[in-house]
């Protein structure tokens, strides 16, 4: 347990490097430059590596399903839940989105890589990858409330390279195409460098976001839903799947994640209160570092 602690915190070090790197240099650092280098150049390494490090087998095929199937879960129960708890509408956007988007790729997969090892890695990536048709498509439409259409959301899902790679590198596990060593090598170091700059990023992110705007019963709604009723729903659900005590822990630890930096964005980009919204991402991430080890006991106690 101790040395799982140990792996834990150590990602945060990148975190905080990205921090304090923004802190001190301010506008000479540019987070989109950043942000397009991560996720068109070096995701794709990671997306790739990741699909090939382990034959596809039913539990890993199974993973991303069960995750997204118990976000939808919830997902009905929060919606008219929102319209009873919140009259404004961009209230009820971000209480029904921010609850269920977590950081699956900044945090995600690093802090799996920590607890569960380098195996974990096609999990999360695949993982990852049904996240992101979550967030570019029901995430989207409800941050923008009719400004940006279904089709619209799905060509921007498209757009993204990790789609395509992310293909090419399941054809190639499914038809057991062998990758030179040396090839492989270079796929690892680029992988490894995406979870560097990921972790470093979100440092940056959070010194950039703001805590002038704190709506009370807002953000306490949707950090319980995000740190209590989340995980408790997922705990009871898999405790009953008959698949595999790692795959379990995996996405539990997954649905753990506070919230994600999308939802920053896109509530700036629709106008959707993105004070309000880079808060509850500042503050659920602090209480991440405390809520994680309770996460990883739970896993330690159940599933590994």
């Amino acid at each position: 347990m101790t040395t799982i602690f140990i792996s834990v915190l150590s990602t945060y070090f990148f975190i905080l490097l990205g921090f304090l790197a923004k802190k001190n240099f301010k506008k000479q650092i540019d987070e989109k430059t950043i942000t397009i280098l991560s996720v068109y150049f070096l995701q794709p390494f990671l997306t790739f590596w990741g699909l090939t490090t382990k034959k596809i087998d039913f539990s890993i095929i199974s993973s991303p399903f069960i995750y997204i199937g118990i976000v939808f879960l919830v997902m009905f129960f929060l919606y008219p839940l929102s319209k009873i708890l919140f009259k404004d509408i961009k209230d009820r956007s971000i209480f029904f989105i921010s609850s269920l988007v977590g950081n699956t790729a900044n945090l995600g997969v690093p802090v799996c890589i920590a607890i569960f090892g380098d195996n974990s890695v096609i999990y999360t990536t695949i993982i990852n990858l049904a996240n992101v048709f979550f967030v570019f498509i029901i995430g989207v439409y409800f941050y923008s409330r009719g400004n940006f259409t279904p089709k619209e959301s799905i060509k921007n899902v498209l757009k993204l390279p990790i789609i395509w790679v992310a293909i090419v590198a399941l054809i190639f596990n499914y038809c057991n195409i062998s990758i030179p060593k040396a090839i492989e090598n270079s796929l690892q170091m680029g992988a490894y460098s995406s979870i560097v700059i990921q972790l470093v990023l979100f440092g940056i992110y959070l010194q950039s976001t703001s805590l002038k705007e704190f709506e009370v019963k807002l953000l306490s709604w949707i950090f319980s839903i995000k740190f209590i009723i989340l995980p408790i729903l997922t705990f009871i659900i898999l405790y009953f799947l008959p698949i595999d005590s790692y795959v379990k822990g995996i996405i539990f630890i997954e649905l753990s994640m506070p919230l994600a930096i999308a939802n920053t964005n896109f509530a700036s980009l629709y106008d959707c209160k993105p004070t309000v919204v880079t808060s509850a991402v500042f503050i659920s991430s602090i209480l991440f570092l405390i809520i994680i080890f309770i996460d990883i006991y739970i896993v330690k106690l159940n599933w590994i």
